[in-house]
């Protein structure tokens, strides 16, 4: 297996990104302002209806500043909606064995390798390295537009239902835990967090944090994670 953007994006970040702690930014506001998706809209049937015949639409954060020199690389991210009477989101946190990043939360998702046939294909192929999630349960909707991380990864994350039933093999080398959260949680902008930050060489950057308390667990979703998921908010309001 290839090494996934994170393992990458470990081998070239600088050792104050490393130890950047984005929990000790506090928030500039709440999106409280603006209205969250309609649960019908969040159905099965509307799903499927609504990437069958897109909107008109226009995604809200499509890149981050970009703060090193090198070839842009494609990756692919599945943002996997769980069928239950409630529908979640699948999201995986890194295992603590990590040295960098540990506990970040993230799709199953990594770096498009040639032999993958397409994008698609490369979720796919990641989610089972990652998480053990057959294709058998999963159900491609289509994708979003891509977002460009910080480490000039450009992601394209490809929506997907996925049937109850599935059981899960988490890779221990790259992920500590998977978990789910409510899609309508997450398509609640009174629950979208605004930060802003600057380093010590002037560098500034923005990004939307959406914390879920999980039992004793805050899961913390934020950067690139958020960024995508607040581009379906979008996609979903249009």
């Amino acid at each position: 297996m290839r090494a996934s953007p994170v393992e990458t994006i470990n081998a070239v970040v600088t050792p104050a990104l490393r130890s950047f702690d984005p929990r000790s930014v506090p928030a500039t506001g709440v999106d409280s302002h603006l209205p969250p998706v309609d649960s019908q809209r969040m159905a099965p049937k509307a799903l499927r209806a609504r990437f069958a015949m897109p909107p008109v639409w226009t995604p809200e954060l499509r890149s981050e500043p970009r703060m090193f020199d090198r070839a842009p690389a494609q990756a692919a991210v599945l943002v996997p909606i769980v069928m239950h009477d409630e529908p979640t989101v699948l999201l995986t946190e890194r295992s603590t064995q990590m040295t960098n990043h540990s506990g970040q939360v993230a799709f199953p998702g990594g770096r498009v390798d040639p032999e993958d046939a397409n994008i698609c294909a490369a979720a796919l192929r990641e989610a089972w390295e990652e998480v053990g999630l057959s294709a058998t349960y999963i159900e491609v909707l289509g994708s979003l537009s891509t977002y460009t991380t910080v480490t000039a990864f450009v992601v394209t994350p490809v929506v997907a239902l996925v049937h109850p039933g599935f059981e899960l093999k988490l890779n221990p080398y790259e992920v500590g835990d998977a978990f789910e959260v409510p899609l309508s949680f997450l398509m609640n902008p009174a629950n979208h967090h605004r930060h802003a930050f600057a380093d010590l060489e002037g560098r500034s950057r923005e990004w939307i944090s959406m914390p879920y308390r999980d039992g004793p667990h805050e899961r913390y979703v934020w950067g690139a994670t958020a960024g995508m998921l607040r581009n379906l908010y979008r996609f979903l309001s249009a």
